[in-house]
Order: structure tokens, then sequence, then C-alpha cells
């Protein structure tokens, strides 16, 4: 255990990241391919959780513009989170990784309730636990939900794994030339800043729970496990 960092670890995974270059839906290779990622984690012995987006199905944002109830749209996400936990469970067990998925939304027939002493006792074990369906209430993200569960299962770190974007940045890097990388930010800094790493919700519970946040690209093949081992990749902020 002594070659990693952090022993518990919370991942947040965007549902971009498991729709490949297409950005929507869902593609079997870039499943394939992050679940590789997590599986070398999970070897080295870390126990290790992850937070489902819902991005690549729906957003909570889209139906509202159309005229939805927001809390129904929300719900919508949630249920597309609950897909994604599926989808990269599928991917995981594919390669021998034992994996739960346990949902804030009761739905008996495809995942466990969530419940936290037994999520514990699944990390403990060696299960990969996959938390879907948000936090089971509208209004709230699942950066929201990341911070919530890694408080609940008293994480390590929370990483945040982005789609092509190798930290945080003054401004957004792909539109602004010379944006500045951060390489060290505290919480307060995040929000005074309004960098917009994760919502203002997020940020101020990982705060108060004295969690850390590393922010990386996780198209790059191995950044997973550089991160849990400890190298200074992306962003840190704490």
């Amino acid at each position: 255990m002594a070659e990693i960092k952090y022993k518990r670890v919370l991942l947040k995974l965007s549902g971009e990241a498991l729709s490949g270059k297409k950005g929507f839906g869902f593609d079997p290779e870039t499943a394939k391919a992050v679940a590789e990622e997590l599986k070398e984690v999970h070897d080295l012995g870390a126990e290790l959780a992850i937070v489902c987006g819902g991005g690549n199905v729906w957003r909570g944002i889209t139906g509202e513009k159309a005229g939805m109830e927001r809390a129904q749209a929300d719900y919508m996400g949630m249920l597309a989170t609950i897909q994604n936990g599926l989808f990269i469970q599928s991917a995981l067990e594919n390669l021998g990784v034992d994996t739960r998925v346990m949902t804030a939304i009761e739905m008996k027939a495809v995942a466990e309730p969530y419940i936290r002493r037994r999520a514990e006792r699944h990390l403990e074990k060696g299960r990969v636990v996959i938390f879907a369906g948000g936090t089971g209430s509208p209004y709230f993200s699942t950066d929201t939900t990341s911070a919530l569960r890694a408080a609940e299962i008293n994480a390590d770190v929370i990483l945040m794994a982005k789609n092509g974007v190798d930290g945080v940045y003054n401004a957004d890097p792909k539109l602004v030339e010379d944006a500045i990388k951060f390489e060290h930010l505290t919480h307060m800094e995040v929000i005074t800043k309004g960098l917009q790493v994760m919502d203002s919700t997020a940020s101020t519970m990982s705060m108060d729970n004295h969690i850390p946040l590393v922010v990386f690209n996780m198209n790059e093949p191995g950044n997973i496990t550089r991160v849990v081992r400890g190298e200074e990749i992306g962003t840190t902020v704490q």
C-alpha cells in the first residue's frame, strides 16, 4: 500500500467521457478503455467509488429550456446516470472487476439502493462501487453528489476526470489561447474566483469536509493511476 497516496478514491466520471468522439450516447470502445484504466487503479489496492454523470444522454437544463418543469427534467437526468452506471459496470465486469451499482432512486431490478454502510462494506471487500441516480433529489448536480458521497464514505480524495482538459484554468483553454493553468488552489479560491471546477454547493461541501480535489485530463492513458500514486499532475484543490 506504500505505492499509493490515496487509499479510498471517489472518481467523478462525466457522461461525455463514455460517449467517445461522438459527444453523446454510448461508445463501447471508450467504455472499455476507461474500464481498463479503472482496473489499474483497483489492482493497486485502492478502494474505488465512481459517480456517473448523465450528460451524454440527458441534461436537466435542456428540458428546462424546452419548457419542462425543472424537477421533472432533473429526474430524467438522474435516470440517465443510472444507464451510465450500468454501462461502466458491464465494462468493468468484462475485465473481471467485481462491481456494484447503487442508486439513490430505488430500482431494485437493476441496482442496489444506496445505503452508506453497505457501500463502505463493498469498498472494504474490494468491490468497485458506482453511485448512480444523483442525490435522489432534483436541483442537485452530480458534482454535489460527488462531494456528498465522498464525505459519507470518508474518501481521501475526489478525482475530477475531465474530457480533454488537463486542469483548472483562469479561462477556457479551448477558447483562450493564453489561459493560465493553476497547479494548486484552495477551495475558497475556487469559489471566490468563480472558476467553476464544481458547482458552488459541491465546492463548499468539499471545503467544509476537508476533502482534496484533483482535476486532470482523463484522455491521457495512465493519468488516473498517476494521481492515485501521488504524482503531481493537473490541478490540486484543497
